[in-house]
């Protein structure tokens, strides 16, 4: 299915536009480009862009040279290898504890609660990073480097909503779903029901199962193959939980992603946080 990206399209977000005209243009042919999943012609290309083709030709030819335009066949133009080679150095030095931080200062400052960034290890998760403030009204228990079992935490819920059928059995199996306290999900009956509602509202909650008095929300972190990599959670006094945090949590989950290459299949809403 062919794409009708227009030049506003391109431009819908508000932005700095460069000093040297031509990298604007560059930057636009392509924008283009990545917007298709095919090759394109010249005439196509400087329709889209709103530019005249002899202009179109020099841009392209200089970007043909530095191997970020790839020439398929005459007359055809797509992105280029040079851009897998760049993507691949900026996603081994991305770092997810360095670029989820200051998003969850951020969202810490619009609940005052204290919020968590997990990775799964096995059949627990692992703390890896934290925000919070002595007036959350809340003593952080599981520090940084803590772990704990998937199926007693919010984020764990998310890891096990990604399993099939054997590896839920599996890990049911392996961790004989030992409760902690007496709202644990002890069963692979109440775990199954929890996990369906996971899947329908796209975020999980802790409801005092790891710790009596804590309750937690937590939606899920991607990376650019949609692969979840981490999850980011609310930790709260169990009487002090807001339904307006799931959005704001979500948002602030969803830019994160972004920021790791994850990119939408759909358009996402206006945020409900200021990242700036």
């Amino acid at each position: 299915m062919t794409n009708t990206t227009t030049q506003a399209d391109l431009h819908a977000e508000p932005m700095l536009r460069p000093a040297i005209q031509v990298l604007e243009r560059a930057n636009t042919l392509l924008n283009v480009l990545a917007a298709h999943n095919q090759s394109m012609s010249l005439k196509t290309l400087a329709d889209l862009a709103g530019l005249n083709i002899s202009t179109t030709h020099r841009i392209l030819n200089d970007l043909v040279l530095a191997r970020m335009i790839d020439r398929p066949s005459t007359g055809q133009y797509q992105l280029g290898m040079r851009f897998l080679e760049l993507g691949n150095l900026v996603k081994e030095r991305l770092n997810i504890r360095d670029v989820a931080l200051p998003i969850m200062r951020i969202l810490h400052q619009k609940t005052r609660q204290t919020i968590n960034l997990s990775v799964r290890q096995e059949d627990e998760i692992i703390y890896v990073e934290r925000a919070y403030s002595e007036h959350s009204g809340m003593q952080v228990v599981r520090a940084i480097g803590g772990r704990a079992p998937l199926h007693l935490t919010s984020v764990g819920k998310l890891f096990l909503a990604q399993f099939d059928k054997n590896a839920l059995l599996s890990y049911a199996s392996r961790t004989l779903l030992k409760a902690q306290t007496k709202n644990s999900l002890s069963t692979l009956e109440k775990l199954n029901k929890e996990l369906e509602w996971v899947h329908l509202h796209h975020y999980s909650r802790d409801r005092e199962e790891l710790e009596m008095g804590v309750s937690c929300m937590a939606a899920g972190i991607f990376d650019d193959s949609h692969q979840m990599v981490a999850g980011l959670s609310i930790s709260a006094p169990a009487d002090r939980v807001q339904e307006a945090w799931v959005p704001l949590l979500q948002d602030a989950a969803h830019h994160i992603s972004k920021l790791m290459g994850y990119t939408a299949s759909q358009k996402s809403a206006p945020s409900a946080l200021d990242f700036d």
